[in-house]
C-alpha cells in the first residue's frame, strides 16, 4: 500500500521469555532486520517498542516483505501510523479501502493495548466501528472465516498502526541467540531444510562442504553453494560462507578398501570433518539432515554407529520427519529447485549396503588412520565466496 509509512514487525516465540531474556533477544531481532536494511540498500530506522519493532521506511511494502523471513519474525505489516483515537483510525481505513472492490470479503481485527482509561473505546468497539465504514464505503461483505482482505488496527497507548497487508514470518527464534552450529550441507534437499530449522531455533549455521573429489563434481558444489546462498539471504550480517573440506582421498580409501559398511565410515569421516571445523570457528555442535530411516546410512542402529566418533553434540532437525513434509518445506523456503540434482554421494554407497551394522566391524573395516586423516581435512577447510 503505497499510503504506509512504516513497517510493524510482531515478535514470535520472543514474547514468552523473561524481561530480561526478551529484551536481548528483541535487541538481537532489532539487529538482524537493522542488518537485513543495510544488504539490501534499504532506508530504514528500527525502533523497538513494547512487544514490536517498528520500522520507518520510505519503502515500507518490499521492506515488510524481506523482513518476513527472518527468524523470530511472527508478522511483519506495512502500516499507516496514525493518532490513537477512532476517529484517525476511521480516516485510515478509509484511505486503504479505495482499492477494495466489492467483490472481495473483509474481516476487521482490532487490538487496543494499554489502560482502560486511556482510550474511550474498545478492541470490538473498533472492530464494528471499522468493519460498518468499510462496508458502506465499497459495499463488499464481511467474512470472518476466509476474507479475502484484513484489516488489522493496532492501538498503543499515543499510536495506531493501520494495515491492510500483513506478510507471515517464520517464528522461532531471532538468528544468533542460541550459537552456531557446523552443518554438513550438500545440497540435496534434506541438509538446507535442517540449516534452517536450526536457524529458527536461533542458531547461525557454519555450512561444512565436503568434497568428494570425482565423486562430486563441479555441478554438486554448484547446487550446495546455491541452496547455502539462498540460505544466507536469511541471516543478514553472518558469515555463511561454506567450510570446504577437501575429503577425496578419503572418498578414494574408501572406495578401494571397504565394502559393504563404506557409507558408515564415509558418515564416521564427515562428522569428524565437520567437528573439526566446529571447533576451529567456535561452534558449539554439528548438525546432518538425516532422517530416521531414510536411507541405509540412517537406519537407528547406523546412526549409534556413526555417531560412535563424535566427540560434540550432533543435531538431527529433521530425525523424526515423513521427506514429503522435508520437501514441502523446502520449497517454501526455496531451497528446493536447486537440491534436485543428482547426489554425488549416492556413487559411492555399495551395491548391498549393511543396515544393521556393529561399531566394532565397522571400525575394523576403516582403513587404518582414516578418522585422523577425516580430522586434518576438517581442520584445513578452505572457506568459500557464494557470490
Amino acid at each position: 500500500m503505497t499510503e504506509a509509512d512504516a513497517v510493524l514487525v510482531g515478535y514470535s516465540e520472543v514474547g514468552t521469555k523473561s524481561s530480561e531474556v526478551r529484551t536481548k533477544m528483541a535487541d538481537r531481532l532489532a539487529a538482524n532486520v537493522r542488518a537485513l536494511l543495510r544488504e539490501r540498500d534499504s532506508d530504514g530506522d528500527v525502533e523497538r517498542r513494547w512487544s514490536r519493532l517498528v520500522v520507518h521506511t520510505a519503502r515500507p511494502h518490499s521492506v515488510a516483505e524481506a523482513v518476513a523471513t527472518l527468524p523470530g519474525v511472527a508478522f511483519a505489516r506495512p502500516v499507516v501510523v496514525t493518532e490513537a483515537t477512532i476517529d484517525a483510525v476511521r480516516d485510515v481505513l478509509q484511505t486503504l479501502a479505495r482499492d477494495h472492490e466489492s467483490s472481495e470479503t473483509f474481516a476487521v481485527d482490532s487490538r487496543r493495548v494499554g489502560p482502560k482509561d486511556r482510550h474511550d473505546f474498545s478492541s470490538r468497539e473498533l472492530d464494528i466501528e471499522g468493519g460498518r465504514l468499510i462496508e458502506e464505503q465499497t459495499g463488499a461483505t464481511v467474512d470472518l472465516d476466509n476474507p479475502d482482505r484484513t484489516y488489522r488496527i493496532e492501538v498503543r497507548e499515543d499510536d495506531a498502526f493501520v494495515a491492510a497487508v500483513s506478510f507471515d514470518g517464520p517464528g522461532g527464534l531471532p538468528l544468533g541467540t542460541q550459537g552456531r552450529v557446523a552443518v554438513l550441507v550438500s545440497g540435496g534437499i534434506d541438509s538446507p531444510v535442517a540449516a534452517w530449522r536450526l536457524m529458527r531455533r536461533g542458531c547461525v549455521p557454519i555450512p561444512v562442504y565436503v568434497d568428494l573429489g570425482e565423486y562430486g563434481g563441479a555441478d554438486h558444489r554448484a547446487r550446495a553453494f546455491e541452496v547455502i546462498r539462498t540460505l544466507a539471504t536469511r541471516a543478514p550480517g553472518e558469515d555463511l560462507r561454506p567450510r570446504v573440506v577437501d575429503g577425496s582421498d578419503v572418498v578414494d580409501r574408501l572406495i578401494a578398501e571397504v565394502s559393504e559398511t563404506r557409507m558408515l565410515s564415509l558418515r564416521r569421516a564427515m562428522l569428524v570433518m565437520a567437528e573439526a571445523v566446529a571447533r576451529r570457528d567456535g561452534a558449539h555442535s554439528v548438525a546432518t539432515g538425516e532422517a530416521l530411516g531414510q536411507k541405509s546410512s540412517q537406519t537407528g542402529a547406523n546412526l549409534a554407529v556413526t555417531d560412535e566418533v563424535a566427540t560434540m553434540p550432533v543435531h538431527r532437525p529433521l530425525l523424526t520427519t515423513d521427506k514429503s513434509d522435508i520437501v514441502a518445506e523446502a520449497r517454501r523456503i526455496g531451497t528446493y529447485d536447486d537440491s534436485t540434482l543428482p547426489v554425488g554421494c549416492e556413487r559411492v554407497a555399495p551395491s548391498h549396503p549393511e543396515t544393521n551394522a556393529a561399531v566394532e566391524d565397522v571400525a575394523a573395516a576403516e582403513p587404518g588412520g582414516l578418522l585422523d586423516e577425516a580430522r586434518r581435512a576438517g581442520e584445513n577447510a578452505s572457506v568459500a565466496d557464494v557470490d
